[in-house]
């Protein structure tokens, strides 16, 4: 075996030591319809994160049209689970997220959880506001688990795919991007990844902005965060990379809306579970089958 093939190996074998299974905070990024029955891996894995039975959650369900059925679903879940305080922030105005009590909580909470529905409405109720600073603030200094599914997930990345289509090839007109919460503002994310045929928008959306870095994924799937510059997947499906960074062309600034987009030199990557991903050094570690 060449000598270098062997010094990869052992690399690889110290990266494995030095990245142990950890109970600090992390920010889960969920392409929604996680288990919410059985195992509930992902679930269980946010609880952990943010104090197991120690736990003090927000649930924020604002993404929903029906917000105080979704965030009652999460709150028996956690409950069940033993979470020490669960609180409900069913923010319906952007003035609420000014209310002094909501922002003191988070100042002792330990885990906020961000539910599915509408992406538009979870920023247009959030983006900017106190409480969504003050939960950006805390998840960046680690001192609390964040996670966010489906909506939840779409709004983390600095640009935020809105709506858009699928099934065509990539085009101009084929994804909605707008401004996300920018919790990790070097992603551009895209849910419910393989279930709705989401990578010509997801690729669509990379050619506009190219100096991010494309995340799609699956339902019943999450990509966690470390706070070292690792992502880990874990659930029952993938999590697709799309890394634009050795792009060598791109026909997007020159065509119509509709016009099909050429983009040269993609680099691709599908991820399944225990896979980890360097998303600062654009790495790549295996898990074990």
């Amino acid at each position: 075996m060449p000598i270098t093939n062997i010094m990869q190996q052992l690399e690889s074998q110290l990266q494995r030591i030095r990245m142990p299974k950890s109970t600090q905070p992390a920010i889960l990024v969920i392409g929604g319809a996680e288990d919410k029955v059985h195992g509930r891996e992902i679930l269980q894995t946010f609880f952990g994160r943010a104090g197991g039975t120690n736990a003090r959650l927000a649930i924020i369900p604002s993404a929903s049209r029906e917000p105080t059925v979704i965030g009652s679903r999460y709150q028996r879940i956690f409950e069940d689970m033993g979470a020490e305080e669960i609180r409900l922030l069913d923010i319906r105005d952007r003035s609420e997220a000014e209310n002094q009590d909501l922002l003191e909580y988070l100042e002792i909470c330990t885990g906020v959880f961000m539910t599915g529905g509408d992406q538009l409405r979870l920023c247009g109720l959030l983006a900017d506001t106190p409480l969504m600073e003050k939960v950006r603030q805390r998840v960046h200094q680690s001192e609390i688990t964040l996670a966010g599914t489906s909506a939840g997930a779409a709004v983390m990345g600095h640009h935020m795919i809105a709506g858009g289509g699928s099934g065509e090839s990539p085009n101009r007109a084929l994804v909605d991007i707008t401004m996300g919460l920018g919790i990790i503002p070097e992603v551009i994310v895209d849910q419910h990844f393989y279930h709705r045929n989401r990578m010509a928008r997801l690729i669509s959306a990379i050619s506009e902005h190219p100096d991010r870095l494309a995340i799609g994924i699956d339902e019943d799937t999450c990509a966690l965060f470390e706070k070292n510059g690792w992502l880990e997947v874990m659930g029952k499906g993938t999590v697709t990379i799309i890394d634009p960074k050795e792009m060598s062309y791109t026909n997007q600034p020159k065509i119509g809306a509709n016009d099909p987009i050429s983009i040269h030199n993609l680099r691709v990557h599908i991820l399944s579970h225990g896979d980890r991903y360097h998303f600062h050094k654009r790495s790549l570690f295996a898990g074990e089958s």
